[in-house]
């Protein structure tokens, strides 16, 4: 496992590109496959204060916020703070930005109704101690929701056949490797073959699906709904780069409850 300050440096050096090709919209599938249904399955944050985890430059913490919520959002990253802090200028946010591991969260208890972390727990080190953290900062009845890279389909082992009919390969599922990732977006990547393409290098650690299920329940929380997004014809149309989605589930996106406080009767019960 690698530590915080060379997890961090990643994410130093990649945030100007990151910001630059999401804000173009070469993010394609946030913009039409993860982050719609994402929302989709999000109860309602109107008047909630929320953190969000791993906020990166802020465009998903934005979104909350025009839903009504008092969004705070934390980032291993001063240069994706400073972006996201930037995105404010001129506007009425109300975003409250800070620095912070999602190990550590530099919040006392109880503190949010809510947290989201999209897409960013799988660069964390150590997941349960992020997921512990995000239970511990919510008040009782608080609800988590997350999502990550689908762990079944986005193996070690992974790739596309050339058959005519192309299917996926995936294998090694069961290897839960810390890796150091290279890639790109993919509609950056189409629309300028001939050019020098802009790679990120990012960790990435592997868990399986029963890891990030129990790691939620170990925390205390109950599990409330999961969804593996795939997009819709219309957004198929529109994006035809995204299509390879509704063939295998890219993304998984969980919801978890911190439950309520015991009540009188019901403790005095446990204490007989």
């Amino acid at each position: 496992m690698r530590r915080f300050k060379d997890v961090r440096t990643f994410w130093e050096e990649n945030a100007h590109a990151w910001t630059e090709l999401a804000r173009r919209g070469f993010d394609v599938y946030r913009d039409y496959v993860n982050t719609p249904r994402f929302l989709s399955a999000l109860p309602q944050v109107s008047g909630l204060s929320g953190l969000d985890i791993g906020s990166g430059e802020g465009h998903n913490t934005r979104l909350l916020e025009r839903r009504g919520a008092r969004m705070t959002g934390v980032d291993i990253s001063g240069n994706f703070l400073r972006y996201a802090s930037e995105a404010q200028c001129g506007t009425d946010g109300k975003i409250q930005y800070v620095q912070g591991d999602a190990e550590a969260l530099p919040f006392s208890d109880s503190s949010f109704d809510f947290a989201t972390a999209f897409m960013s727990l799988m660069g964390v080190p150590h997941y349960r101690r992020a997921v512990g953290e995000a239970f511990r900062i919510l008040r009782p009845s608080g609800f988590f929701q997350f999502s990550i890279n689908h762990p079944c389909f986005n193996t070690p082992r992974w790739g596309w056949t050339a058959e005519h009919s192309p299917a996926l390969i995936c294998g090694d599922y069961f290897r839960r490797v810390s890796e150091i990732k290279s890639w790109t977006c993919k509609a950056w990547q189409n629309t300028r073959p001939n050019a020098d393409l802009v790679t990120f290098q990012a960790p990435l650690f592997r868990h399986t699906l029963s890891d990030w299920v129990n790691a939620a329940i170990r925390a205390g929380f109950i599990i409330e709904d999961m969804a593996e997004p795939s997009p819709s014809n219309r957004d198929v149309q529109s994006c035809p780069l995204i299509a390879d989605a509704r063939s295998v589930a890219f993304f998984l996106i969980i919801r978890c409850r911190k439950p309520p406080k015991i009540r009188k009767a019901r403790r005095e019960r446990a204490e007989n």
